[in-house]
């Protein structure tokens, strides 16, 4: 008897439905075909066990599977409720007229239990997507596939679970989640605010127009001076995300499995992945099964990179293409991937080695040839990329012990979606382009116009720090973000001025 069962695989942050052919005829044998790994060749060992130790067994006849498309390779064990479900089918033990309405996906135990898989969610909109009326999976990864509406999700415990439901005996119950219901719940949630921040009031200031503007920032100072504690609260003065953007979000983690019982991300990812990373894992890819790397996971969210010159030179220059295009492609020979990183990138360094810059009272210092080698392991071209420079200081002790509490995160909030509101308005009729960073030169040129005086302040300041194309682009991305702080139609030269001073890094004193 021929049965068609259907499961899913996932390709960067899509799934393609598989259609597994089953058909168990007289004969012996046991034949799997259709580009399977290892992974998906051992699941019949697998399948064995769990059914044997749950009152069933694999029919003693000539079993033949194939899994179409046969020229997209089958990875991973969470084909083998699949499987098993086509095989139980072909062989009559269990009523499957209504089979071909569910995507049926999960790993076995030996006992028949079901765990956890990668990619819950994609396989739910794509299941969706083609017109199937149930989903069958762990019930780990079941609320995280309910967030898809018009799809029944239903989670099992075990193998047992799929059987009865299949024969009558006892339906799973659907896993139902208010999507928006709960999203707008828990949106407001942040562990970190800035009223625990005493003083640097100019820093936030610049983390408010980075927020504000979408803007890559660097933080330099020495040792303590609270760089990382700042870079921590950045994302609870973004703006909340939209429904869109959780769900985007929450894809790309689904895939690496990092979702998983909690359903829908709600808060901004923060990712800080240690210095030591590798290239591959910090942009994504890998071997014939790429995986999105850190960039990606932070999509819609926050990069930190702590400690800038101590991450390999290599790792560092490959974020230079994704942070103008905000998109990473993955080739391989058989085919190509592509995976969203559209992320601030907030980066901290010491000013020097010792860790300490023109202070005299340090308890070290460092020479200017040491100096000079220790920014070189970060390119020009990268600074480039990097909107805001900002110097972070160390808080007084009068300031730190001083009992009034700081701005919270939620007031500055307000002003920076006031800003993004008025961006959003500005960019409505341009596809991708949501906030100032992400203009490209049409758009600099058409809403950053600047009056004469301001354009003869930039050319001065051009000359002076010998700044490049890039770092003029950039200039002008901030200061119109500063003057949509202000609510200004105009970029005016207090704005330009106020963006030429957070570039630190291009300034004499630092290299020279």
């Amino acid at each position: 008897m021929l049965v068609k069962v259907y499961g899913s695989a996932v390709f960067g942050i899509d799934a393609t439905t598989i259609t597994v052919e089953v058909n168990v005829d007289k004969g012996i044998g046991y034949h799997l075909v259709g580009l399977p790994d290892n992974a998906v060749k051992e699941s019949s060992y697998r399948i064995s066990a769990a059914l044997k130790n749950n009152g069933y067994k694999l029919p003693g006849k000539k079993i033949i599977i194939n899994m179409a498309p046969a020229d997209i390779r089958k990875e991973g064990a969470s084909y083998d409720l699949t499987l098993a479900m086509g095989i139980l089918s072909a062989s009559n033990q269990i009523k499957s007229d209504d089979i071909s309405k569910y995507v049926i996906m999960g790993e076995l135990s030996l006992d028949g239990g079901l765990q956890p898989i990668k990619g819950a969610l994609p396989i739910a909109i794509k299941a969706r997507e083609e017109g199937f009326k149930y989903l069958i999976l762990p019930k780990e990864n079941a609320k995280e596939a309910a967030i898809v509406n018009d799809l029944e999700v239903l989670g099992a415990e075990n193998i047992m679970e799929v059987i009865n439901h299949f024969n009558k005996k006892e339906l799973i119950i659907p896993t139902i989640i208010d999507t928006r219901a709960e999203f707008y719940k828990n949106i407001e949630i942040n562990e970190f605010d800035f009223s625990d921040v005493k003083g640097q009031e100019s820093v936030k200031r610049c983390m408010e127009i980075a927020a504000a503007g979408g803007h890559n920032i660097i933080l330099i100072g020495p040792p303590g001076a609270g760089k990382t504690m700042l870079a921590k609260r950045l994302p609870s003065i973004l703006p909340p995300m939209t429904l869109q953007e959780a769900l985007e979000t929450t894809k790309i983690h689904s895939v690496v499995g990092k979702v998983k019982n909690s359903g829908l991300l709600y808060s901004r990812p923060f990712r800080s992945p240690h210095h030591t990373i590798s290239d591959i894992a910090l942009i994504g890819g890998g071997g014939s099964h790429p995986q999105p790397g850190e960039i990606s996971l932070a999509h819609n969210g926050v990069l930190f990179l702590d400690e800038l010159p101590e991450f390999k030179r290599s790792v560092l220059e490959v974020m230079r293409q994704p942070l103008e295009d905000r998109e990473v492609t993955i080739s391989r020979a058989r085919f190509t991937v592509n995976y969203p990183s559209s992320f601030m990138l907030v980066a901290s360094m010491n000013p020097s080695p010792s860790g300490y810059f023109n202070n005299s009272d340090s308890p070290m210092t460092s020479s200017p040839q040491e100096m000079q080698r220790y920014l070189g392991k970060i390119s020009g071209p990268l600074l480039d990329r990097i909107d805001i420079h900002i110097e972070v200081t160390p808080v007084p002790f009068e300031k730190l012990s001083a009992e009034y509490k700081a701005e919270s995160s939620n007031d500055i909030r307000k002003r920076v979606a006031k800003a993004r509101e008025i961006q959003s308005a500005r960019f409505k009729d341009f596809e991708n382009i949501h906030y100032n960073a992400q203009m490209n030169v049409k758009q600099i040129r058409e809403f950053c116009k600047l009056s004469s005086e301001s354009k003869n302040m930039l050319k001065i300041a051009m000359e002076k720090l010998n700044l490049s194309a890039r770092a003029y682009d950039r200039i002008l991305k901030v200061s119109r973000t500063i003057a949509d702080l202000d609510s200004s139609d105009n970029v005016k030269t207090h704005h330009i001025t106020e963006a030429i001073q957070y570039r630190s890094l291009d300034r004499e004193g630092w290299l020279r």
